[in-house]
């Protein structure tokens, strides 16, 4: 236990240390969200359903926060570590595999809470944001969307044969979501095409897990199943990749031709 704690507070440190995990975790959906809730205003838009645009993108940018801890900052993390050897070495020094990586989901899912924090109490302070119909529906979606977005992370950080090549999957991940989630153009203004492209993403549905309990706009049980599935296959997966003899993108990058 003492030794996981270490673990724990040497992840969080290394967290802070790194400049694209804090930039994505807590200012770029800040800044995003104060931008475009100036653009649309505090009034009613039938664009966003009938609220205000404040209202609609809050809880949006909540799941961005997620999508940026899940698919940027956690997956170069990690796959740092295994480039410079220090995974190696915690093996070496009996620390298990099971222990990094719940250390680096306790990590990154509590900056994923963090950083919503630190959104909400700043959109509060510039805007009037109204609060959730359901507290409780929020917390349940956002505690998915974030274990869910996490254990993609240890999957993608797992598989990446490098830091840089970890930051450049996820990169392009994390920008089509977050374009086409509802998170960017509300799904009403977009095309069909765009709409059904939408509709298969991952954080469309951590964006609506969290949007409907936060406007009282439906149930998001779907959307938690999904996550849920989701969650189950990424841990499975990762748990595969990381047993000895299984094949990784980073192994595959060291065989001879």
């Amino acid at each position: 236990m003492r030794a996981l704690a270490k673990l724990l507070w040497i992840e969080v440190k290394l967290f802070a240390r790194e400049p694209i995990a804090v930039v994505f975790a807590f200012a770029f959906p800040l800044v995003v969200l104060l931008v475009l809730a100036g653009v649309f205003g505090s009034k009613p838009n039938a664009d966003f359903g009938g609220v205000a645009g404040i209202d609609y993108y809050v809880p949006g940018y909540l799941a961005v926060v997620i999508a940026s801890v899940g698919l940027i900052a956690l997956p170069v993390h990690l796959a740092s570590l295994r480039e410079r050897g220090v995974l190696r070495r915690l093996r070496a020094s009996s620390v298990s595999m099971t222990s990094v990586l719940a250390a680096q989901t306790a990590v990154h899912v509590t900056m994923a809470a963090l950083g919503g924090a630190v959104l909400l109490a700043a959109a509060s302070l510039v805007y009037e944001v109204h609060a959730p119909a359901s507290i409780a529906g929020v917390a349940l979606g956002f505690a998915t969307g974030a274990l869910s977005f996490v254990a993609l992370g240890l999957l993608l950080g797992s598989l990446a044969p490098t830091a840089r090549a970890a930051q450049a999957i996820g990169l392009v991940l994390f920008f089509p979501m977050w374009l086409l989630s509802g998170a960017g153009p509300p799904r009403a203004v977009m095309t069909q095409t765009m709409r059904e492209l939408s509709d298969i993403l991952p954080l469309t549905r951590v964006v609506t897990a969290i949007q409907q309990p936060w406007l009282g706009t439906g149930s998001n049980l779907s959307e938690l199943v999904v996550l849920s599935v989701l969650f189950a296959a990424a841990v499975a997966l990762t748990a595969w990749t990381n047993t000895e003899g299984a094949p990784s993108l980073a192994s595959l990058r060291r065989r001879p031709a």
